[in-house]
């Protein structure tokens, strides 16, 4: 059960921070540890290749796999970054290049029992074959207890091909073959 409220939260942290990224001078110095003024200005985002992709998240010594359909209308809603759920959430969200990928801080309310996460990590990796996320997480006031407290999370993803049949854009597919789609879950919030 840890694992699945953990990888809720992880993935909630991702998907919910959106409200705006900033990529102010001083944002992006931050996030990639230079000064303003050595700053090129703002990070166009990675875009995933369109397919099937193979994500494993572990988080606490436990693992989840899942595969994800990804197509350019879910990616541009989606991205790795997570930028659907919700323009309203985070008060904070920077990235910025970063040796190999990108760096990236969020700091999100995610509204009811769901409490704060502050977050930050890297994308490592290109987005045509495979890429890792490496995230800590905090999260404070969430109504279930096991979801409070720090979390280290890695996701690590690959391409596998091209989409099944039956499989549409955002539609994922967990252990035991439990279907559920991200696009339609975050339009009914």
């Amino acid at each position: 059960m840890r694992v699945i409220a953990v990888l809720g939260v992880g993935v909630l942290a991702l998907a919910a921070c959106s409200k705006k990224e900033d990529k102010s001078p001083a944002a992006e110095a931050s996030a990639s540890g230079g000064n303003a003024s050595a700053t090129a200005g703002p990070v166009a985002m990675p875009k995933r290749k369109p397919g099937l992709w193979s994500h494993t998240v572990s988080s606490s010594g436990s693992t989840q796999a899942m595969q994800i359909c990804i197509d350019e209308d879910t990616d541009a809603k989606m991205s790795v970054w997570g930028q659907a759920v919700s323009k309203d959430m985070c008060s904070k969200n920077s990235f910025a290049a970063a040796p190999g990928g990108y760096a990236f801080e969020s700091e999100c309310d995610l509204g009811g029992d769901m409490g704060h996460v502050v977050s930050k990590g890297a994308v490592t990796g290109d987005f045509n074959s495979a890429y890792t996320v490496k995230t800590t997480s905090t999260t404070t006031g969430a109504a279930m207890a096991q979801a409070n407290g720090t979390t280290e999370m890695t996701l690590t993803a690959k391409w596998e091909g091209a989409c099944p049949a039956g499989m549409k854009g955002g539609d994922i597919t967990l252990p035991g073959g439990m279907k559920i789609n991200m696009e339609a879950m975050t339009a009914k919030k």
